[in-house]
């Protein structure tokens, strides 16, 4: 750390009252050094974190600090103020003033350093020396580690420590060398809280892992082991809180006699802890204002979940709660076999994606929650038109009037079941969303706001507002710091009251009328489509369809078709968009799958095999069933299918064909409208595809094992990465 701290960046005379002037005072030091190019860019780039967050801590501690453009290299600065300055700390002012200021692209060496600090502001006796130390030199030296504090007894802190703690940081030496050899990624870890970043190199201390326990002697020694907790920290620029909220735990873990593994996940990245010591954990605490990445992995077991500063604030207040829980039997729902686990929070997230990927994903946690209830909905309604003719709508209720022996009481029963089915869409959207954004405190006012979209008539547009209107508004209650006793009651009582009542208040009275507005516009564009401008539609949405089979763009064609049908009575344009949309998506599996029986020399024998299942997954409207191949020769594979998925829902939509099921393939036909041309444009499609795809297979070189007399190893079939083949919806 010597090139980051000198005596010429420490001020142990801070005359500043106010955070804002103390942040000024040291990044003029470093300005004055030419570690700092803009001054006021700079300052800026600190109060946009600070603004995130409050960085003062228990203890008289302040560490604004940033990632910045405007930096040349790691740099820290350190002022002590006699009077205090208010960092928004709860046991009030600060009077150790850490700046540290880290360039846009820092190496993960430094960050290991200025984590390595951090974890040292958790050490007592290193605080209390910086307190007493008479000049700046002396204070440059301290957190440079050319000086150990002294501990009380006037031993050093390192000496002082306790023997379990020694033992403790020798396995966390040793677990980080054989981390360090196995992944050159590896997360910024520091040495035990006692020792300082002088006594070790940058590059053994970038080796130490991130993974760190720390167990109590007594407690190991019971029968039955020590209670074990694994804990990720995070926040959001992942240099000091996160390291910080790390040690305080571990600290506090060895006081209170539990093993604790901590998992800070920095900016650097993070060395993930070993899935036996999760399974073997008893309990888990997340300390963290950014997403846990790779969140199913503790699934299943008693869970605390905070922001970072209260793992560094009461620590030892999570320990003593996580084993509350555990001892009453509290656990999170386990993470489903072979599926992703939970909702975008609680799946991996990288805390660098921009705001545009996280609005995707929030919104395609509402259609994801949303599609079976489309599906179940409309396929009952389509049926209840099926079995009881097309003026079912107009009967009365099946509880006034129902009689087992006739057909058209069996439909009016399952249309009116649908439509109870489809009164949850928007309120379903919406609350899913809010859910995507702010885990369960968001269900409740998103739940409330979708239902009052469908009460002002905003639909489906009002639901996608209500939801992201509902999830901000909570994670902005979430960061207003509250008085611990409210803790209990405020998913309970506060968060749903105030929330719901802020939503309620937008819907009804501020968006929800222009919001209705727009969506009573797009109703009548849609029942005006004619002619050319609803085959070029058509033509439009097929494309989306086969562009990557599943995924968002596919996803986007599929909500905006069945947002139109998601109502008592759609129009009949609603219903030919329906059904272009469904035939669109049924032609690349289908299209593989009649390209694999015609000329099964150009593909391999895995290909060949997949080609067998293609036949059933196009028939019952999964895309996906394309994924194998469009993986293994995309550039042949998706424009062919983007052709013929347009050319399919162009005829659909000239035809006038109509679907009132959002799902079902080819086995809801008898439900749809003008059903013979309707598979005559699915047909058109699956041909034009299956020719160019022969096509350009043929004017290529046979890939190895690509013959009709290869054996069952001769050639595999790369999947998509990344990519499921689960059976969802188009």
């Amino acid at each position: 750390m010597s090139d980051m701290i000198t005596a010429d960046l420490v001020d142990l005379d801070l005359s500043a009252d106010t955070k804002e002037a103390a942040a000024r005072s040291l990044a003029e030091r470093m300005v004055a050094q030419g570690r700092v190019t803009d001054l006021d860019g700079f300052l800026a780039d600190v109060a946009a974190r600070e603004a995130q967050m409050p960085t003062g801590l228990d203890g008289g501690i302040g560490i604004p600090h940033c990632r910045s453009a405007h930096v040349t290299e790691p740099t820290l600065a350190f002022g002590r103020s006699a009077a205090g300055i208010d960092f928004g700390a709860p046991d009030g002012p600060a009077d150790l003033i850490f700046l540290i200021a880290a360039p846009a692209g820092a190496d993960d060496a430094h960050l290991t350093i200025l984590s390595s600090l951090a974890r040292q502001l958790m050490n007592a006796d290193f605080t209390a020396a910086l307190r007493s130390v008479p000049d700046a030199e002396g204070a440059a030296a301290l957190i440079r580690g050319d000086e150990v504090p002294r501990a009380a007894g006037g031993t050093d802190a390192l000496s002082a420590a306790p023997a379990s703690d020694d033992s403790a940081s020798a396995s966390a030496s040793a677990s980080a060398s054989a981390s360090a050899s196995q992944d050159s990624a590896v997360a910024p870890g520091a040495a035990s809280a006692g020792a300082t970043a002088g006594r070790t190199a940058p590059a053994a201390t970038g080796a130490a892992t991130s993974a760190r326990s720390a167990t109590a002697g007594p407690a190991a020694g019971s029968a039955e082991g020590p209670f074990r907790i694994v804990a990720v920290t995070s926040c959001p620029t992942g240099i000091a809180h996160t390291y910080m909220a790390a040690e305080s735990l571990e600290n506090a873990g060895r006081e209170a006699g539990v093993e604790i593994t901590v998992e800070p996940q920095g900016s650097a990245g993070f060395t993930r802890l070993d899935p036996a010591v999760i399974a073997a954990a008893d309990a888990v605490i997340f300390a963290h204002d950014v997403p846990v990445r790779e969140k199913d992995r503790f699934a299943g077991k008693p869970t605390v979940d905070v922001g970072v500063k209260a793992g560094i604030n009461r620590p030892a207040e999570l320990i003593a709660e996580v084993r509350e829980k555990a001892a009453r039997g509290e656990t999170t729902a386990p993470a489903a076999a072979g599926q992703d686990a939970g909702t975008p929070v609680e799946r991996a997230e990288d805390s660098t994606e921009g705001y545009g990927t996280k609005l995707r994903t929030w919104l395609m946690s509402g259609v994801s929650y949303m599609v079976p209830f489309v599906a179940a909905g409309g396929l009952l309604i389509a049926l209840g038109f099926a079995i009881g003719g097309y003026k079912i709508n107009k009967a009365p209720s099946v509880m006034d009037h129902f009689i087992w022996t006739q057909a058209d009481s069996w439909g009016a029963l399952l249309f009116q079941i649908g439509g109870v089915a489809f009164g949850f869409l928007v309120p379903v959207l919406a609350g899913y969303i809010a859910y995507g954004m702010a885990d369960r405190p968001g269900l409740v006012p998103g739940f409330v706001g979708g239902a009052i979209s469908l009460t002002i008539n905003a639909g489906f547009l009002g639901g996608l507002a209500a939801g992201l209107i509902a999830g901000g508004v909570v994670m902005a209650i979430q960061r207003v710091r509250i008085p611990a006793a409210l803790h209990g009651i405020m998913p309970v009582v506060v968060i749903p009251l105030i929330s719901s009542a802020i939503v309620g208040f937008l819907m009804f009275v501020v968006i929800g009328k222009p919001i209705a507005s727009a969506q009573k516009a797009m109703t009548d564009w849609l029942g005006g489509l004619t002619g050319t401008n609803a085959v070029l539609l058509g033509a439009l949405l097929g494309l989306m369809m086969c562009f990557d089979l599943g995924g968002p763009v596919n996803k986007v064609a599929y909500t905006f078709a069945t947002a139109g049908i998601a109502v008592s009575d759609p129009g009949d344009s609603a219903m030919k968009i329906m059904a272009a949309v469904m035939a669109a998506g049924m032609v690349p599996p289908l299209s593989m799958a009649l390209a694999t029986t015609v000329r099964g020399k150009l593909f391999t024998p895995t290909e060949r095999e997949n080609g067998k299942a293609a036949w059933v997954l196009g028939a019952s409207f999964i895309s996906e069933g394309a994924i194998p191949f469009a993986a293994a020769d995309p550039l042949r594979v998706i424009p062919s299918s983007m052709v013929g998925g347009a050319i399919t829902g162009a005829l659909s939509m000239a035809s006038g064909a109509t679907l009132r099921a959002p799902h079902g393939g080819i086995f809801v036909v008898p439900l749809i409208g003008n059903p013979l041309l309707y598979l005559v444009a699915i047909a058109a499609g699956v041909c034009a595809t299956t020719a160019l795809v022969v096509l350009l297979k043929g004017l290529r070189k046979p890939a190895p094992g690509a013959t009709p007399t290869g054996t069952a190893d001769g050639g595999t079939t790369p999947t998509a990465p990344g990519r499921k083949e689960q059976p969802v919806a188009a």
